[in-house]
């Protein structure tokens, strides 16, 4: 069974996007890797950013699906730990997509606080979700589940867009292991 066509297009625009980064996916180069014309992908996409907001989609859903994973049967702080190092394999790993998703601004990008409320943006509804159980259960103090999850989260993101531009200059090991002490020491002002 072959893949449609739309759906090749979408592979070949995050394949280039993931490889060199937004300013590389032209019709022209997703065309030439897809083996179709410039103009036939406008039979699938009216323009580049609808194209880039279909490989957006797609890829927040992957990982969403991803963090969603079942995590071993462990106590609260494991399960953060393991949705930070979940986020950090996909920010170090695949720097390009990470900036695309998370700091590029384009059209119809999720915007705070809207578009997360009632956990919109799969990636962070995971955290949001860790962080309602972890206030439901008394492992954090109330609070807004989802002004925390940011807090938590965009200081996680700022380290990374430090580290991936070389301004931090360690270990991905070390690195990492930054990441979840500065995470934790905003958790221990959120204790209950």
């Amino acid at each position: 069974m072959s893949t449609p066509t739309a759906e090749r297009i979408a592979t070949a625009a995050r394949e280039i996007l993931a490889a060199e980064g937004t300013a590389a996916v032209t019709m022209r180069r997703v065309a030439e890797a897809t083996g179709i014309t410039p103009m036939a992908i406008y039979r699938h996409y009216d323009n580049r950013e609808v194209l880039l907001r279909a490989v957006a989609t797609t890829a927040a859903r992957e990982l969403a699906e991803v963090w969603r994973e079942p995590a071993p049967n462990e106590d609260w702080a494991a399960r953060f730990d393991l949705l930070q190092d979940r986020f950090l394999d996909f920010a170090v790993g695949q720097p390009h997509l990470y900036r695309f998703l998370m700091t590029d601004d384009w059209a119809q990008a999720r915007r705070f606080p809207g578009d997360f409320r009632d956990h919109g943006g799969p990636p962070l509804a995971e955290l949001v979700r860790l962080v309602e159980e972890g206030m439901r259960t008394g492992v954090l103090r109330e609070d807004d589940p989802l002004e925390v999850a940011l807090t938590v989260s965009t200081q996680t993101q700022g380290m990374v867009l430090l580290y991936l531009s070389g301004r931090i200059e360690t270990s991905e090991v070390d690195f990492r292991a930054m990441c979840h002490r500065s995470a934790w020491r905003i958790f221990d002002g959120l204790n209950a």
